[in-house]
């Protein structure tokens, strides 16, 4: 059922549901998809449990049908339930998964990322992001045999204790001691920053561009990249690209190319595998050895099954040219959610690549015109949240965006009203 501006949503279920979690889960849901982190605002507006998924939507435990731009914070790229990365997830398991030696399907799948990725010659399989990018750190410590690591400000790199701040709980000084931090864009910064520590520091890490929480999206001004490259070259640092997020969503050969460069390091998840459990980091020849040298593993990070969807997914994504798709439908549906704003005499900001967009109302400082409208799209059927980037997946339509264009313009007509 399609819900209409006079028929909200309710989640009598999803609150029960959670109730039980809180009996027997710390926060009943951890983490950044839990209520407690500030996602969902007002919590009221949100399901906190789904029932099922397909394509480019997910239905709650009480039925309610989302039109779904978080796509499970990423992973979900081709569609949900994709019949093609299904069936060959299917057939490997068919054959092995946890096996006590790894299937030759990781040597298949390492092989498409090096012929995939501009900057890789080799790759190293995990579970997580953030399995990743402490790889790649550790990667470059061992390398340059140096300590301290340069953030771009309003990072996110995970959740290990090195990539978090000193006054979160668990930190320890020595965790983040050699952390340093410069502004994004500014590559004068970086390079007082590389003359300031020179000969200290082993790595530079940072997104493609800034796709903060709570903030406007910021691409690389024009250069950008290719001034950090140089610096990273003259000091002997080590580039991490963290591709975590917006991996295969701009370009197949990795955001690095996309911006003109090849990094170092190039750390991969989200649309890896459609939804099934694997990550990756790619890298340089020169730092074959050093990864090779590192103990750094994981009970279930050989499991066949992921590398074989991944295999399928990417496949899927050059046969699509879903990059293109991606900006396409990007451009068209925030192109379209500005417009419906300017309608309601309210502005829209729109930042960020199209594949992974960030709105804002501009109209309140506060915020909180914004979280009343995400608010209203949601009880209604389309899933954005209040402070985050969003994405799109391959199973989107034109259809799926003129329905997201008419709900929030519903949602629009009901802030604007007060």
């Amino acid at each position: 059922m399609t819900a209409t501006a006079t028929t909200p949503y309710t989640y009598t279920r999803s609150r029960e549901a959670f109730a039980r979690a809180q009996r027997v889960i710390p926060a009943g849901i951890p983490g950044h998809q839990g209520p407690s982190e500030g996602c969902y605002i007002p919590q009221s507006a949100y399901p906190l449990f789904s029932e099922r998924a397909e394509g480019s939507r997910f239905w709650d435990v009480d039925g309610n049908e989302y039109l779904d731009y978080m796509c499970g914070y990423g992973p979900n790229v081709l569609g949900y339930g994709d019949p093609v990365v299904d069936a060959a997830a299917r057939r490997q398991a068919a054959l092995e998964d946890v096996v006590t030696i790894p299937s030759t399907t990781m040597v298949d799948l390492a092989e498409l990322l090096v012929d995939t990725v501009a900057s890789a010659d080799w790759a190293f399989f995990a579970k997580n992001g953030g399995d990743t990018t402490t790889l790649a750190v550790m990667t470059a410590r061992a390398a340059t045999r140096r300590k301290k690591v340069v953030f771009v400000k309003g990072y996110y790199h995970g959740v290990a204790p090195w990539t978090q701040k000193l006054d979160y709980p668990g930190v320890l000084e020595e965790d983040v001691a050699h952390n340093l931090y410069v502004p994004w864009n500014d590559v004068a910064a970086l390079e007082a920053m590389f003359r300031e520590h020179r000969g200290e520091i082993a790595a530079f890490i940072s997104t493609p561009y800034m796709h903060g929480n709570f903030v406007d999206n910021e691409l690389p001004a024009e250069g950008y990249w290719q001034g950090v490259r140089r610096l990273c070259d003259e000091h002997g640092v080590v580039l991490i690209m963290d591709d975590v997020r917006a991996g295969w969503r701009l370009d197949l050969a990795g955001s690095d190319h996309h911006y003109g460069i090849e990094a170092d390091l190039v750390c991969f998840c989200k649309a890896i595998g459609n939804g099934y459990n694997l990550a990756a980091l790619t890298g340089r020849e020169a730092l074959r050895e050093t990864v090779a040298s590192l103990t750094y593993t994981g009970s279930y990070w050989m499991s066949a099954v992921p590398f074989a969807a991944s295999i399928a997914t990417i496949t899927r994504l050059k046969e699509l040219d879903a990059p293109a798709l991606f900006r396409r439908r990007g451009t068209e549906l925030t192109t379209g959610l500005v417009e419906a704003a300017a309608g309601h005499g309210l502005t829209l900001v729109a930042s960020g690549e199209p594949a992974l967009f960030y709105l804002r109302l501009a109209d309140d400082d506060s915020l909180m015109l914004h979280q009343r409208w995400v608010a209203e799209c949601v009880r209604r059927g389309v899933w954005f949240t209040s402070h985050h980037n969003h994405f799109l997946n391959a199973s989107l339509t034109s259809y799926d965006i003129a329905r997201t264009l008419e709900i929030a313009d519903e949602a629009f007509a009901a802030v604007a009203a007060g």
